[in-house]
């Protein structure tokens, strides 16, 4: 089965897809086709994104899903005339809210991501700088780094360390464990003074080849033999070395980057 889902906000439209991905997920065995309308800020956009949906309705015959972070309620009645199923993200918290703290609603919009704390969006861009420059050991002076991921290569460090430095202001640096490391047993003479701040990364050996086949295509460092072998020897080095790991072949980055924080005792708010 599949349905059509539009994430609808007046500003990016990132909580409406991620809390709607949320639950969704929740429905195994449907398929959603996912429409991300951003900056839905006036009457003018709000009419084209109801005939959008209206057209679709009318060719279809399936109401289509509209998860919504509008704060205007009029550019909201607007959009749910197109007949579609309007799940209002605010809509459960706003009333309560709004008794509990004597106040209404100002129905501002592009409120969700607005620059509010200048403070912490610099120490988010300097956490990302800071993980790209130490990223797959291009820099290797980890005196400012909160943590330190270490895995073979493509094992999910990179994308792990942008975004808890994107998310949570976090400094995550990142070594992959070279063939050298790996045939040493040993753990890399650069790392040892950090050890406290190191958290292995591994995956399972097939989806390692599925990843690195799509980088180098029939290449020796694609085969599931190479792999096999670099993550049977991280393995027997991290566990020498006593380090945390985690296998993140089935883990999402957000699951990965909690599991880390507990881990480290790191507690950080979303930026």
């Amino acid at each position: 089965m599949q349905r059509t889902v539009y994430f609808i906000s007046d500003s990016t439209g990132i909580t409406a897809e991620t809390i709607g991905n949320s639950i969704l997920a929740q429905f195994e065995g449907m398929h959603f086709d996912k429409h991300r309308l951003p900056f839905i800020d006036n009457v003018h956009k709000a009419e084209n994104a109801a005939l959008r949906i209206k057209t679709h309705y009318a060719r279809t015959g399936e109401k289509p899903i509209v998860v919504n972070t509008m704060a205007d309620r009029a550019l909201c009645d607007i959009v749910a005339s197109s007949g579609a199923l309007m799940l209002d993200v605010f809509a459960p918290f706003i009333g309560p809210l709004e008794e509990e703290l004597g106040a209404k609603r100002s129905g501002a919009v592009n409120r969700s991501h607005g620059l509010v704390d200048f403070d912490k969006y610099e120490a988010r861009i300097n956490a990302t700088n800071y993980a790209l420059a130490h990223d797959d050991g291009i820099d290797v002076d980890y005196s400012q780094a909160d943590l330190i991921l270490v895995g073979v290569s493509r094992s999910g460090k990179t994308p792990t360390c942008l975004y808890m430095a994107l998310h949570y202001g976090v400094c995550a640096a990142n070594y992959p464990l070279t063939d050298e490391d790996l045939e040493k047993l040993e753990l890399p003479a650069r790392l040892r003074p950090w050890k406290d701040r190191l958290y292995g990364l591994t995956i399972d050996a097939a989806r390692l080849a599925q990843i690195r086949e799509q980088r180098r295509p029939g290449s020796r460092y694609a085969t599931l033999k190479q792999c096999r072998w670099e993550l049977e020897q991280a393995d027997r080095l991290m566990r020498q070395a006593n380090l945390p790991c985690l296998n993140t072949t089935h883990v999402s980055i957000e699951e990965i980057a909690s599991k880390i924080f507990d881990r480290f005792g790191i507690e950080r708010t979303m930026f």
